[in-house]
């Protein structure tokens, strides 16, 4: 059937208004249903009528003139990078027949030169736009905001952001937020007092100190009996996260939470059964992968938050891809992906 509003509205279960106001960014539509009606147009190769005219008129669109679309990830060995490079190779498939090449540099580190490295390659390539899980600092501050300012090479930045920066948009979970949902989950469990232990990959990587700055706020705001004994990084590396927490449990007995708030998660398995406590502490995780919802099931954790990976890979490319074809702007500047919490009951 050819790709109409009406059968992208019965494809998406909503009405055709809601399909008009997520494809022409007319009013406010939630970020999960704007993603599945911009997925289903796609698939029906459905172009808005307007959009056709604006190509024809002003040669915005495609035909005739290839366009690049650039994208630098890092960690790129995480488990979590499963689900995000999906989406991107989903859409990339999609673009690719329409005429749009994207272009993937992988990292397997937080690394500033490394991904400085990585942006200079891809302009001399002649990206026309750039998706980004951007490495916080001022000298990718820097380069990012000469590239948009001097090229006028539209940035969208994933997973993480940065602040300071002439970015089109960020798209990803919002990492404050859903560290203070650990907080209030881990504070629960907890009955309010105790002691926790919480663990980060990269303080460079400004997704995870952003989730563990709402985690903090938040214990000292809602449970003020409950003390921190202290944030330590892991490099998101699993034997780290194993000498961390062993560490941690033999020097407090009674320690009873540890919030992860990044990779390496397989480590707090080997920790436990390398000490094999009577009771062990309350564990909250990221990132819903086969092995952690096996440590799910079988009460190695007690909470995981996920982050809906593949709609940030796949989302980031597609709102450039727009803006490469029609100029259409973001609906927001911060695009969220839903906090959704897991246990092993409702896997």
């Amino acid at each position: 059937m050819a790709g109409t509003i009406q059968r992208i509205a019965e494809l998406a279960g909503v009405s055709r208004g809601t399909v008009d106001r997520a494809i022409n960014g007319r009013g406010r539509v939630s970020e999960e249903t704007a993603a599945r009606i911009s997925q289903i147009a796609d698939e029906l190769g459905y172009v808005p009528k307007h959009r056709k005219k604006r190509a024809a008129g002003e040669q915005t669109g495609i035909p005739g003139q290839a366009k690049t679309i650039g994208v630098i990830t890092q960690l790129c060995h995480s488990s979590f990078m499963i689900e995000v490079n999906r989406g991107i190779s989903e859409i990339s498939a999609k673009l690719e027949k329409q005429g749009i090449r994207v272009c993937v540099k992988e990292s397997a580190t937080v690394d500033e030169a490394e991904q400085l490295a990585a942006i200079d390659e891809l302009e001399r390539e002649g990206i026309d736009a750039l998706a980004l899980m951007p490495v916080d600092s001022d000298g990718i501050r820097l380069r990012l905001n000469r590239l948009v300012s001097e090229r006028k090479i539209p940035l969208v930045t994933f997973n993480s952001d940065i602040v300071g920066t002439e970015r089109v948009c960020f798209v990803g979970i919002d990492n404050w937020k859903s560290g203070r949902t650990a907080a209030g989950l881990m504070g629960l469990m907890m009955h309010g007092k105790g002691r926790v232990l919480g663990i980060t990959g990269y303080f460079s990587n400004g997704a995870g100190s952003r989730r563990m700055d709402g985690f903090v706020e938040e214990l000292k705001n809602s449970f003020p009996d409950i003390g921190l004994i202290g944030v330590q990084s892991s490099f998101d590396h699993t034997q780290e996260v194993e000498k961390i927490i062993v560490d941690a449990m033999n020097a407090y007995p009674d320690l009873g939470g540890i919030f992860v708030a990044s990779g390496g998660q397989e480590g707090v398995k080997r920790a436990f059964e390398r000490l094999g406590p009577e009771t062990r502490p309350y564990v909250i995780i990221y990132d819903l992968t086969p092995k952690n919802e096996r440590y799910l099931q079988e009460g190695v954790v007690d909470f995981l938050l996920d982050q809906e990976g593949y709609l940030q890979g796949y989302r980031a490319v597609s709102l450039l891809a727009d803006k490469l074809r029609w100029d259409k702007e973001p609906a927001e500047e911060y695009m969220y992906t839903e906090i959704r919490i897991k246990t092993k009951y409702n896997l």
